[in-house]
């Protein structure tokens, strides 16, 4: 993960993993947890490297015959990590969505408070494909964004959306020519900076505070969502799924 400063108060995060199509691996999400905690920019742009934002978590490193506990330590908690770390950061962020935003690099995204993309990009959620169950905490952002119809397009589906269905859904905020976006995401970057601080991190408090007082569940409930998701990392599909990702073939799914 590259970072630098483009204007005054900015700080721009930039994942640069051009060989895996800005997978995120262990590192890289790492990398923002703690680049994040270490910052006092007034706006923090995420975006990424050449033609591509994000492919999602790394899974092609994952074990085929990876056992729960395994995936939970490999894929769940890196990747809290760094979405905790972006929605906790106390001024406002901005993801300039410069190449195509596909599952983790999608959550990614949507953990920032303002998206803006380039024409070209298309947006995809993979866990149908991958025999995943996702994590409610996931599923509710995506909730609160596009509402519960299009989370369940998005994710029972798995197909790709284009950036202007994705600024119709209000997946992101703008849609830019690409050759603009990175000017254009600084100019926005700029503006957030420019605001009054006690305002900006105060009105971020409150936003995330009353959604996550919306999207409350009982304590029971909760456990038994964990559960599901832990069960999912056990089962024989996520399991196919994983290796069929690796081989670049169709999965065979067996419902268990």
């Amino acid at each position: 993960m590259l970072v630098d400063e483009p204007a005054l108060g900015v700080a721009r995060l930039t994942i640069s993993n051009p060989a895996k199509r800005g997978a995120l691996d262990h590192s890289i999400l790492d990398a923002i947890a703690t680049t994040l905690s270490g910052l006092d920019a007034r706006c923090v742009i995420v975006t990424g490297e050449g033609s591509i934002f994000s492919a999602g978590y790394d899974i092609g490193h994952l074990p085929t015959d990876v056992l729960a506990d395994e995936a939970e330590r490999l894929v769940a908690h890196p990747f809290a990590a760094a979405i905790d770390a972006l929605e906790a950061y106390q001024y406002p962020t901005v993801a300039a969505l410069n190449g195509h935003a596909i599952g983790g690099g999608l959550e990614l995204a949507l953990a920032c408070d303002l998206r803006t993309a380039a024409s070209t990009v298309t947006f995809a959620m993979p866990p149908a494909r991958l025999g995943l169950v996702y994590s409610h905490t996931g599923l509710r952002k995506f909730i609160e964004i596009v509402g519960a119809a299009r989370t369940r397009e998005l994710f029972l589906l798995g197909r790709r959306i284009d950036a202007a269905t994705a600024c119709e859904w209000g997946l992101v905020n703008a849609v830019t020519d690409p050759i603009d976006l990175t000017e254009s995401a600084l100019a926005l970057a700029v503006d957030l900076a420019a605001g009054a601080p006690l305002a900006q991190s105060g009105n971020k408090r409150v936003i995330r505070a009353v959604l996550e007082a919306q999207g409350g569940l009982a304590p029971d409930v909760e456990r038994d969502l964990i559960e599901l998701r832990r069960a999912c990392f056990q089962s024989e599909d996520f399991r196919e799924g994983v290796r069929a990702f690796a081989e670049k073939r169709e999965p065979d799914w067996q419902g268990r």
